[in-house]
């Protein structure tokens, strides 16, 4: 079989061609069919989605099977794929990821607690089966109604594998994520999806969770590392090794101060190691590993990271969580990663001086490096933090006096300028830092700064349309955009598309002037957005500047950061497909299930 060729993953919607065999004959042909198809797969390379769809079709066309069983294929071929890597894994290291469902929905007597279901005494079906003879191994279990953490327990370091039980549906969402940071992962499709009392093959899973093999002898590139990498810099004991506190010296005893300059210090870092995904310094720390052999994809023992890379790259965390202090203040936040933003708790004063003090140790981390990075190094890193820093306040004051100004109106170059500063200087700087602590950076500097440009533009668009449904990583409440009167992309289209009363009116209402301004207007905003097709177009943007992103990735040498490029496209521009733009505003739930590592 001649290997498809490395491509770059693009959504890809399958929904109608879902359908699991319902027959076991069926199932185990296709099965058997998979085995044979990856034998001659270099599983060296990623395997991202478009190669694993285009396999599965292939799989059925050869098999003479119909394509509504793509989905299926397309996990049993992933299975093969990834089966020698998951049975290399210690059992002590994988999570068993198993569906709510799969228990008896009549009369089951197991409780949810924190780690998911509690159902080791019962036994009453599969669940209890499976959870048992996983923890018994060693597993990490997880019965949950959903995969929202998986992501976030394998980054945390805890876990290097999954075994996992789903419907098809659940598979073909996670798989996006699963590929593009190159876990290995085998599962079980359910046999229908109708989410109450359902069923699996009893006999695959059970032979999943008892894969053990040697390791391999080609291991497929992974993110993991380097996300783990990024991660770990935030752990209290690793922060505070890489920028040590200068008034609370022993920050791990616990010990309470009351001592005002221990208080500001300690909000301040407290701040710093707030969630997030930490993207910015993840990038800097892959670009670096792409430009200096890739041996971080490989294995954890691979990195070659020192900590004054590592300080460079939390230098860009610093200037972004400042950003965040002041531009929740500007705004009036009222919540961030899911609690109180900091000027709501401490006050505007102290805030704003948490964010300035951010931003001096920003500089600070870079600028202590330059006998070990070399003078022109911190330099030319340090000018570049300086231009990003200019950018994104450029930005940011444009935006401000246009939301103070009396006149609303804008169009959508206005808006895109706008965008441009807000959001591409964080990456462009992320990026180039990476570049240069490598080396020489002329080569790349245009297109370090025409990538950025595309991708922040791109996901600024997606973080406004995200207003729409409410945000867990940062707001909490949907329409919040319109009621603060922001210069947004979607406001800019609205107002070029709509005439006559319904553009008064969008107005009225974005400037505070409607006659109902003390009623809900968010419902008639949205009424007025979709009679401009505002929806669709934004869609259509995005991925106009994810094909721009794209093309530039294109032309990238060596593969290493090429291949990074099209990964960051992938996640950065990632869009769950819960997420629908005609849905009703929500308040977003942050309790999520937890399990126990």
């Amino acid at each position: 079989m001649v290997e498809p060729p490395v491509d770059k993953a693009k959504k890809v919607n399958n929904a109608h061609l879902k359908n699991v065999p319902q027959e076991r004959e069926m199932r185990d042909r296709i099965r058997a069919e998979a085995v044979q198809f990856v034998k001659n797969i270099d599983r060296s390379k990623t395997l991202t989605k478009p190669i694993l769809q285009k396999m599965g079709e292939d799989l059925l066309r050869d098999t003479r099977l119909p394509e509504e069983f793509l989905g299926f294929s397309m996990v049993s071929i992933s299975n093969e794929f990834w089966r020698e890597q998951v049975s290399a894994v210690d059992f002590k290291r994988r999570l068993l990821l198993l569906p709510h469902c799969l228990k008896n929905a009549e009369g089951c007597p197991a409780d949810y607690d924190e780690f998911g279901l509690d159902c080791r005494k019962c036994g009453a079906c599969e669940v209890a089966d499976f959870k048992t003879k996983a923890e018994d191994l060693g597993y990490k279990v997880l019965v949950s109604e959903g995969t929202p953490i998986v992501l976030k327990i394998i980054v945390s370091g805890h876990v290097d594998a999954i075994v996992g039980v789903a419907c098809l549906n659940v598979l073909e969402k996670a798989i996006d994520k699963i590929l593009m940071a190159g876990i290995p992962c085998v599962a079980a499709p359910l046999l229908s999806s109708n989410c109450k009392s359902t069923s699996v093959d009893n006999d695959w899973v059970f032979e999943m969770i008892g894969l053990k093999t040697a390791p391999p002898e080609k291991k497929t590139k992974t993110y993991v590392h380097l996300m783990r990498a990024s991660n770990q810099m935030f752990e209290p004991a690793n922060l505070n090794k890489l920028a040590p506190r200068q008034r609370n010296k022993n920050p791990l005893d616990g010990v309470q101060s009351e001592d005002p300059l221990t208080l500001h210090e300690n909000i301040s870092y407290d701040w710093l190691m707030q969630g997030g995904k930490r993207s910015r310094p993840f990038i800097t720390l892959a670009t670096y590993d792409a430009l200096t052999g890739g041996k971080g994809t490989l294995s954890a023992e691979g990195l070659e990271l020192s900590d004054s890379v590592k300080r460079s790259a939390l230098a860009i965390e610093t200037f972004h969580k400042a950003s965040l202090v002041h531009d929740d203040i500007e705004d009036d936040d009222t919540y961030r990663y899911g609690q109180q933003t900091l000027h709501r708790k401490y006050g505007i004063g102290t805030a704003i001086n948490v964010g300035d003090y951010l931003i001096g140790l920003g500089y600070r981390l870079v600028s202590r490096e330059r006998k070990v990075l070399g003078s022109e190094i911190a330099a030319d890193i340090l000018d570049k933090l300086a231009d990003a820093h200019l950018k994104l306040s450029e930005g940011q004051g444009a935006e401000l006096l246009w939301r103070d100004a009396k006149d609303k109106t804008i169009n959508t170059l206005e808006a895109m300028k706008i965008y441009a500063l807000k959001t591409s200087p964080a990456f462009e700087a992320a990026l180039y830092s990476g570049v240069r602590l490598a080396g020489a950076a002329d080569k790349y500097e245009k297109m370090v700064t025409d990538f950025s440009r595309h991708l922040g533009v791109a996901f600024q668009i997606i973080n406004d349309l995200k207003d729409w449904q409410g945000d867990a990583d940062n707001k909490m409440v949907a329409g919040q955009d319109v009621l603060a009167g922001r210069p947004t992309l979607l406001l800019a289209l609205a107002l070029e598309s709509l005439s006559g009363g319904d553009r008064e009116e969008l107005l009225a209402i974005v400037q505070g002037e409607h006659p109902r301004r003390n009623e809900d207007l968010l419902p008639r905003v949205r009424q007025l957005f979709a009679k401009a097709n505002v929806f669709e177009k934004t869609e259509k943007l995005i991925e106009k500047y994810r094909a721009r992103a794209e093309a530039i990735a294109d032309e990238v040498e060596p593969l290493e950061l090429r291949e990074l490029l099209y990964y960051l496209v992938d996640t950065v521009l990632d869009r769950p497909e819960a997420e629908h733009n005609d849905a009703e505003p929500v308040m977003v739930s942050l309790s999520l299930p937890l399990v126990n590592v």
